[in-house]
């Protein structure tokens, strides 16, 4: 997951039970070495009624379990692999086949290609051979209407973001996503990008209020123009929009493929502020209203992360998980 600053600024309402609809995912990482056998993780999805997944790299215990399960999957090829993937479309096409056509009776639904590829990585270079590569051995599968090849950027490749209107790539963000951008359009494919209000919060305490964060602040807090914002999430999301329309890509949709908040390890890191962000996500999600820019536009979001992941660092990155290694709920939680 990737840092940033959104300047804007921010009661808490109390809610009991987090409610999970057909818009709402979670992360399943796997940094630990006290989580569930895999099979048990996906019957605990089934369990509480979650309905999508992302997994970070394909595992075969765990797609044998979701086979006939009907979860929605969003897939990484991890970056460690965009190399090999961008190298030859024989390549891509052997991925293909030991990842997604191996497991005919997963319910694949996205590919992400890399996830938050910086333009200083060593790998950076291969991430649009890699996007074009897995999706022409997608189509050539005879997927490429079932499944949408992207890639997960996250809220640190936007240079300009206050106003959201004003929101823009940074230059070398730009340069690497450019092609990526101009290629989803031409195959209508959304992006997928990491959005957390928590890092805003974190980097920036005075500027960026608590309860803008958290969604519970009770009036506008930020005005941009016509649009008036009540919580952090919609600001940074329609400056990723804004941004967007920046660089040609004013047609895609925006997946958000990992938003939570941590419960212990840093600033504002409570039970209560995890457990707070996450249902008004949730309900905000299920609301179906959009955004201010984006009005009345279901927003797919995966909440980060299942799971607390103890092999993660620094320490506030060992406590996303809504559950516990053990699967007892960090809060009470409803998926139905």
């Amino acid at each position: 997951m990737g840092k940033f600053c959104l300047l804007g600024t921010c009661s808490i309402m109390h809610s009991t039970m987090l409610l999970f609809g057909a818009e709402v995912g979670v992360c399943y990482g796997m940094l630990g070495d006290n989580l569930p056998p895999k099979p048990e993780v996906i019957a605990l999805f089934q369990q509480k009624n979650i309905q999508r997944m992302r997994l970070y790299a394909p595992n075969a215990d765990a797609l044998r379990a979701l086979g006939g399960t009907n979860i929605k999957l969003l897939l990484d090829v991890p970056n460690d692999r965009l190399e090999y993937v961008a190298a030859s479309e024989g390549n891509a096409a052997q991925w293909v086949q030991e990842n997604i056509r191996k497991y005919s009776n997963v319910n694949f639904q996205y590919i992400a290609v890399g996830n938050e590829v910086k333009p200083s990585d060593s790998f950076a270079r291969f991430l649009f051979p890699a996007v074009q590569n897995i999706r022409k051995a997608i189509v050539d599968a005879g997927l490429g209407n079932q499944i949408k090849v992207s890639t997960a950027t996250f809220f640190g490749a936007i240079g300009v973001s206050f106003p959201p209107s004003a929101g823009s790539f940074n230059a070398e963000y730009q340069q690497l996503l450019g092609p990526v951008i101009n290629f989803l359009r031409d195959n209508k494919a959304p992006i997928l990008v990491n959005i957390y209000p928590y890092f805003a919060h974190s980097g920036d305490p005075s500027q960026v209020r608590l309860d803008y964060a958290l969604f519970t602040a009770p009036s506008t807090v930020v005005t941009d123009g016509s649009l008036q914002y009540q919580n952090l999430f919609d600001a940074m999301l329609d400056a990723v929009y804004s941004a967007l329309e920046k660089a040609g890509g004013g047609a895609l949709d925006i997946v958000v493929s990992e938003s939570g908040w941590p419960s212990a390890g840093g600033t504002a890191t409570t039970v209560e502020n995890a457990r707070t962000y996450n249902t008004n996500l949730v309900r905000h999600v299920n609301q179906g209203q959009g955004t201010p820019k984006r009005s009345g536009k279901s927003i797919e979001t995966y909440l980060f992360a299942m799971f607390d992941e103890n092999q993660k660092e620094p320490e506030y990155e060992k406590h996303w998980g809504l559950f516990f290694p053990n699967k007892q709920e960090k809060y009470s939680i409803s998926f139905n």
